[in-house]
């Protein structure tokens, strides 16, 4: 791998895992249209730790202020009209945030393995990401947005995590099955993709450990060059901090139309090219769904 494969995938991980259109699918189809070499489970998982920066970089003040909220202190107080003024309403966010993190956690290390032999397929991914479409829309349309995250009970950050277990499935898009579930209980939008983006920390987080750890264990680390590496870290952390940062702008006065046009028009493609042996086969080699 050359740095410029480096930072053309890092650059498709910051925008596909922070929006709700499905990182894994993108990463399959833009290694087998440029023809590229897989570069191995271990530079995947340095992608989803850049763009875990990112995340951290972000809500750096979001997190000190949860953390001294469960600890009974108001910690940096926000201004009127931050975005995080709301979490002051619900000092037990970070106990809502734990709890919401174990229906993920448990369906990883339950179904992971059994998803990544069955579920892997180019006809799950194309399906997947219309029918998800489907529902972000349908969410996006339907919902009556009326609450923010100061006002949201246990059992909606519950159903939140599960709704999160369901991004295992590749095509399914983390980001867009959990804001999607948002909007149904009743979330703004930008509120349902803050939540959205807080609960993947601790899910990414723990994900990209185990598989880490568990690649760190065999000698794929040993071949990773180093140089790219560096560069695809750093490329997702600082591009996935300004698609947050986007994002979550862009939701202040928009729908999510475009995105469910964009994932419904990706998945006929994903479905075309489905026959095509190239595709299962990279398909079958790739990691984690964003």
């Amino acid at each position: 791998m050359d740095i410029l494969q480096a930072v053309v995938l890092a650059l498709v991980q910051a925008f596909t895992e922070f929006l709700p259109i499905s990182s894994s699918a993108h990463l399959i189809l833009i290694r087998w249209l440029l023809g590229w070499q897989d570069p191995g489970l271990f530079f995947d998982v340095a992608l989803h730790f850049g763009t875990l920066l990112a995340l951290a970089a972000y809500f750096a003040r979001t997190w000190v202020r949860i953390l001294g909220l469960a600890a009974g202190r108001e910690v940096l107080r926000p201004d009127s009209g931050d975005p995080d003024l709301d979490l002051y309403k619900n000092p037990r966010m970070l106990w809502y945030l734990a709890a919401a993190t174990v229906p993920a956690g448990l369906a990883g290390l339950l179904w992971q393995d059994l998803i990544e032999a069955r579920l892997r397929s180019p006809a799950v991914v194309g399906f997947m990401l219309i029918a998800v479409g489907c529902v972000i829309w349908w969410a996006d349309r339907r919902s009556a947005p009326r609450s923010d995250l100061g006002s949201l009970p246990l059992y909606a950050v519950l159903l939140l995590g599960c709704a999160q277990a369901i991004a295992l499935i590749p095509g399914t898009s983390r980001s867009g099955i959990t804001i999607a579930a948002g909007l149904l209980l009743g979330l703004q939008r930008q509120a349902a993709a803050r939540l959205s983006f807080l609960l993947a920390m601790p899910v990414v987080l723990g994900a990209s450990l185990k598989t880490g750890l568990e690649t760190l264990s065999g000698s794929e680390a040993m071949a990773v060059a180093y140089g790219p590496l560096g560069v695809g870290v750093a490329v997702s952390a600082v591009a996935g901090y300004g698609v947050i940062a986007g994002f979550l702008r862009f939701l202040q006065s928009a729908t999510l139309a475009p995105f469910v046009y964009y994932r419904v028009a990706f998945g006929i493609i994903v479905l075309v090219l489905a026959s095509t042996s190239g595709l299962q086969e990279s398909l079958a080699a790739t990691g984690q769904d964003g």
